[in-house]
C-alpha cells in the first residue's frame, strides 16, 4: 500500500463530509483528526523555541517564560473574532448560503486585521512597563522586552493565520489548515538556530531572533492561508470586494467573539490565579503543578479537538434546520470524550510517576506531581463531556453559554475549593479542586444542553426583532425548535 493511499486511510478531504446527513461518527472523527494534529504541531512550534533558546542561556529560557503567556493573552483576544468567523461560516455553509458565508469570512478576516494592527501597536508601546509589572527584572526584562516587541508588530501575521484556520473549520477543511501548520512548524524549527546563534551569514539575535523567526514563519503561512481562500478552490472562500470593513456586520461579530474571548482569557487567568496559590508552597510543588498542567494540555487535545469538530457540525446542521441531528451529534462527541479521556486517564493514573520522571530527577517533584495527576486522572472524561458540549453551544451561537460554564468551573468552583482547600489539606486540596471541578462542570454542561434553549439560535435568519435580539445570546433572530 503506498504513502497516499494509506494517507486517504486516516484523512477525508471536505468534498467527501456529509455533516448534516448519514452516520454521525465517521465525519466527527475525519474533522476531528486534522484539529489534533495541527494541536501537537502548535506543541512543536513552542518546543523548539523553548529548545534552542534554553541551549543559548537561561537567561533567554527566562525570558520567555515571561512572554509565553503574554503571548496566549494577546492571541486569546483575537480568538474570540476567529471564533465568531467559524461559527458563521458554519451556520452559512449548512444552510448553504454561499454568499453569505464568504461575506462573513471576508469581514471576519478585515476586522480580525484590523484589531491586531491596534493591539499590537498599543503593545509594542506598553510592553516594557507591563513585562516589569508582571515581575520580569534585571537581566530578564530586556530580552523580554525584545522578544514581545518584535511579537507585538507582527501580530497580524498571527491573527491572519489563526483566522485561517478557524474560517476554513467552519466550512469544514481540518486538512489544508493542518498542512500550512506543518510547513510553518518546518520553516520555524529550520530558522530559530540560525538567527538565535548567527549562524552563517545571519547575525546573532538571541531570544529576538526567536521571536523573528516565529513571526516570519508565521507571516508566511499567513500569506499562503489567504491566497488559498481568495483562490476559493478549498474550504471558504473570500472576496477582496468584501473585504472593506462593514461596521454594522462588526456588531455581529463583536457580539459573538466577546463572549468567546471571555472563554479564553478566563482559561488563562484562572491558571496565574491558581499560580498565586500554588506560591504559598515549597518551589517542588511550584514544580509539580507546572509540569501537570503541561501534561493536562497535552492530554485533553483529543477532546479540545472534538469540541472544535463538533462546534462546526453543530453550526452546519443548525444552519441547515437539522437541530434534531445537531443534537444527536453533541451527545455522541460527549460519550466520544468521555470514554477517549477515561481512558488516558486510566493510562496517566498507572504510569504517573514514570509521566513526571520525564520532566524532573527531582523524587519529591516525581512524587508530588504523581499524587497531583492520580487525583486529577479519574475526572479526565468528565472535562471531555464539558469540551463537547461546550463546542456545541458556541456552534449553535451560545457562545455566551460556553464562556458561562467555563467561568463558573474555573471561577466559582475551582478557585475557591483551591484556596479553600490548601489551607486545610496542603497542596492536595489544590489538586482535588481540579477533580472537583471537571466533575460538576460536567454536570452544569449536561444539564444546560439537555434544557434545549441552545436550539433557538440561527444565525442565517437575519429577520431580526427587539424582542427576539434580548432574548438571543447573539443579537440574532431566534429560530423555530424542533423538539
Amino acid at each position: 500500500m503506498s504513502v497516499r493511499e494509506r494517507l486517504s486511510g486516516l484523512f477525508v478531504g471536505q468534498d467527501e463530509l456529509e455533516l448534516t446527513s448519514g452516520p454521525i461518527g465517521k465525519p466527527l472523527f475525519f474533522l476531528s483528526l486534522p484539529i489534533v494534529i495541527t494541536n501537537l504541531l502548535q506543541v512543536t512550534y513552542n518546543l523548539a523555541d523553548t529548545f534552542w533558546l534554553g541551549q543559548y542561556s537561561t537567561v533567554a529560557l527566562a525570558a520567555i517564560t515571561f512572554g509565553f503567556p503574554l503571548v496566549f493573552l494577546l492571541i486569546s483576544l483575537g480568538l474570540g473574532l476567529s471564533v465568531a468567523g467559524s461559527v458563521l461560516v458554519a451556520q452559512y455553509t449548512g444552510a448553504d448560503e454561499t454568499d453569505e458565508a464568504e461575506y462573513a469570512a471576508s469581514q471576519t478576516m478585515i476586522f480580525a486585521l484590523l484589531l491586531s494592527v491596534v493591539l499590537g501597536l498599543a503593545g509594542f508601546f506598553l510592553i516594557e512597563d507591563f513585562l516589569a509589572l508582571i515581575g520580569a527584572s534585571g537581566a530578564v526584562l530586556p530580552p523580554a522586552t525584545d522578544y514581545m516587541e518584535v511579537i507585538s508588530l507582527g501580530l497580524p501575521f498571527m491573527f491572519g493565520f489563526i483566522v485561517f484556520i478557524a474560517l476554513m473549520r467552519g466550512s469544514g477543511d481540518t486538512i489544508t489548515p493542518m498542512l500550512v501548520m506543518l510547513g510553518t512548524v518546518i520553516l520555524n524549527v529550520a530558522l530559530d538556530p540560525f538567527l538565535i546563534f548567527g549562524l552563517g551569514p545571519f547575525p546573532q539575535l538571541g531570544v529576538q531572533g526567536a521571536a523573528i523567526a516565529t513571526i516570519f514563519s508565521r507571516g508566511l503561512a499567513m500569506v499562503v492561508g489567504i491566497a488559498i481562500m481568495i483562490r476559493g478552490r478549498r474550504g471558504i472562500q473570500i472576496n477582496v470586494r468584501d473585504m472593506f470593513p462593514d461596521l454594522a456586520y462588526a456588531r455581529r461579530l463583536l457580539r459573538i467573539g466577546i463572549p468567546a474571548s471571555i472563554e479564553g482569557t478566563g482559561r488563562a487567568i484562572s491558571v496565574n490565579l491558581l499560580l498565586v496559590i500554588v506560591a504559598l508552597f515549597p518551589t517542588t510543588v511550584e514544580a509539580a503543578f507546572g509540569v501537570g498542567i503541561r501534561v493536562f494540555s497535552t492530554i485533553f487535545m483529543p477532546a479540545i479537538a472534538v469540541d472544535r469538530g463538533v462546534e462546526t457540525m453543530t453550526g452546519q446542521n443548525i444552519g441547515a434546520d437539522k437541530p434534531d441531528r445537531a443534537a444527536t451529534a453533541n451527545r455522541f462527541a460527549a460519550k466520544a470524550s468521555f470514554a477517549i479521556l477515561t481512558a488516558l486517564g486510566v493510562v496517566t493514573f498507572v504510569a504517573a510517576p514514570a509521566i513526571m520522571g520525564l520532566f524532573s530527577d527531582n523524587p519529591a517533584v516525581i512524587a508530588e506531581g504523581a499524587n497531583f495527576l492520580r487525583i486529577v486522572a479519574p475526572t479526565f472524561g468528565f472535562m471531555g463531556v464539558t469540551r463537547a458540549y461546550s463546542g456545541g453551544f458556541r456552534g449553535a451561537g451560545k457562545v455566551l453559554t460556553a464562556a458561562a460554564i467555563t467561568v463558573v468551573m474555573l471561577g466559582l468552583i475551582r478557585l475557591p475549593i483551591a484556596w479553600f482547600g490548601s489551607m486545610a489539606l496542603g497542596p492536595g486540596g489544590v489538586w482535588a479542586s481540579f477533580a472537583i471541578s471537571n466533575v460538576l462542570a460536567a454536570v452544569v454542561a449536561y444539564v444546560w444542553f439537555s434544557q434545549g434553549g441552545w436550539r433557538e439560535v440561527d444565525l442565517t435568519d437575519e429577520e431580526s426583532g427587539d424582542e427576539s435580539e434580548e432574548e438571543s445570546d447573539l443579537g440574532t433572530p431566534t429560530a423555530a425548535t424542533d423538539d
